[in-house]
């Protein structure tokens, strides 16, 4: 068989001409482009293992350190970085998958250095070290592992890794963005030069590693500095300046929801406070991922995603709040009671066992309906909206407690028997937090609802105006009137 000479060769593809002009190859790239070798399957894989291991060691970093961060908005952050990193490791488990890998070796780490240099990170001292040595050392680094696999991966034999590279990357940037305005916003010069040693640590790390992807000289690996003592979660959950009273259960938010003598105006303020409150389920849910090892990854993707889901409900509150010129911050009192308790009196099993046990009350017409159908009845469209997402997200949960939970225990009535039973449990030390002082269960209600009518030109139910219902001996979940999540 008889070859053409380079050139010529080249001349051939240079004129190429598809029917009439049409972009060549499915409009994936150039001939010019696709007659590059590009990398084997070998070392595509090979690649994808090390973004492997750093999107998953990453989502540890966003969810082990959520509950114990007291910035409201880096909580929400890191429950979004955290379900992104989540779905680009299942993302990347199914491509190495079709690879001719199995079994596929993705639990492996790839290097020492990488283990050490996430080690690190995860064991910041502060949260403005861990801010700096996510959004400004792992991510760009790792960002820049991405651009150098699209850049050599073939672009037709190997289109499914570009394709998921080119979102996964689309992701990452708008992580980064976020990381950077972060760090502008809340690290100072001091801050910074306190970091140094520790972030010298995590570039020392990935240079014994060959950088993230493995492609420069590998250096020697050094001491370890803040991971010399391993970390462990916080379960304790903490919060900013925003949250002064988080020990406050003086306003039953379901017992008002409920009474059919109460407006609905009144009521769609309520379910506001209600998904604002949901900040606590990112910060228990969070403790359930933390403690519980060796399980699937889909387990830790879905309830990851649900996560998510909690934690844009908490936004949705922030949001609704805005809407009506509530300053929540200033009158409505937000606590952390349901997270406190769970995380400290129960095993992650019980934790989703109340999780699952709370969430079928909120299946029937009791529950996430009647929340939507407040909002429709108000006609308030934004908490209308806020209230269907809301209940749709619920129905997503419901399967996912199934999925993981239910299918773990001998049937479903003792799943939720069993749930029910752990949630009584928890105890809810409502007079002991007022005796210690840590709290006086103050009433709230009537200025948060007085601003709001004041701002919205609403003359004040009086019945409303007057709610005084707490918490001190009603359990917050539809056993009693309603559910808290």
């Amino acid at each position: 068989m008889t070859t053409a000479s380079p050139g010529r060769a080249q001349e051939f593809i240079r004129d190429y001409q598809t029917w009439h002009g049409l972009p060549p190859l499915a409009g994936l790239g150039t001939l010019a482009e696709a007659v590059e070798p590009g990398l084997s399957v070998e070392e595509s894989v090979r690649r994808l293992k090390r973004h492997h291991y750093a999107f998953r060691r990453l989502h540890q970093i966003f969810i082990g350190r959520l509950t114990a961060e007291p910035v409201y908005e880096l909580k929400m952050a890191f429950s979004h970085h955290g379900w992104l990193c989540a779905e680009h490791v299942a993302a990347i488990r199914a491509r190495v998958g079709e690879m001719r890998e199995p079994p596929l070796g993705l639990e492996a780490v790839p290097h020492a250095g990488l283990e050490q240099a996430l080690d690190e990170i995860l064991a910041a001292p502060t949260t403005e070290e861990l801010l700096l040595g996510l959004y400004e050392v792992v991510l760009p680094e790792l960002q820049g592992a991405l651009e150098r696999h699209a850049a050599a991966a073939h672009v037709l034999a190997d289109q499914p890794t570009r394709r998921w590279l080119k979102f996964a990357r689309i992701e990452l940037a708008e992580m980064l963005d976020y990381g950077r305005k972060a760090v502008s916003a809340l690290v100072t010069a001091e801050q910074r030069l306190a970091a140094a040693a520790g972030l010298q640590a995590v570039r020392q790390g990935l240079a014994a590693a060959g950088g993230l992807d493995g492609l420069a000289p590998e250096g020697h690996l050094p001491a370890r500095v803040r991971s010399a003592v391993p970390w462990k979660f916080d379960g304790r959950p903490q919060r900013d300046g925003r949250f002064p009273d988080p020990y406050n259960m003086g306003v039953n938010a379901e017992v008002f929801l409920y009474d059919d003598a109460l407006p609905a105006d009144g009521k769609v303020l309520m379910m506001f406070y209600k998904r604002l409150r949901e900040i606590d389920v990112p910060e228990m849910m969070a403790s359930i991922l933390a403690e519980t090892p060796d399980q699937p990854w889909g387990y830790y993707r879905d309830l990851t995603r649900q996560l998510w889901d909690e934690a844009r409900h908490a936004m949705m509150g922030e949001v609704g709040f805005a809407s009506v010129g509530v300053d929540w911050a200033a009158t409505v009192r937000v606590n952390f009671t349901w997270s406190l308790g769970l995380n400290t009196q129960l095993t992650a099993k019980e934790r989703h066992a109340v999780l699952y046990f709370i969430e079928q009350g909120l299946m029937p017409k009791t529950g996430k309906r009647h929340e939507w159908e407040v909002g429709l009845r108000s006609g308030n469209p934004l908490a209308a909206t806020f209230q269907d997402f809301d209940w749709a997200d619920e129905v997503l949960h419901a399967r996912v407690g199934r999925d993981w939970y239910v299918s773990s225990m001998p049937s479903a009535h003792e799943a939720v028997d069993y749930g029910d039973r752990c949630w009584s449990k928890v105890l809810s030390n409502w007079a002991g937090w007022r005796e210690s002082g840590l709290t006086q269960h103050a009433n709230w209600w009537p200025p948060a609802y007085a601003q709001y009518c004041d701002r919205n030109g609403v003359q004040p139910d009086p019945v409303a105006l007057n709610y005084s219902v707490s918490y001190e001996t009603v359990r917050a979940d539809l056993k009693d009137v309603s559910a808290s999540g």
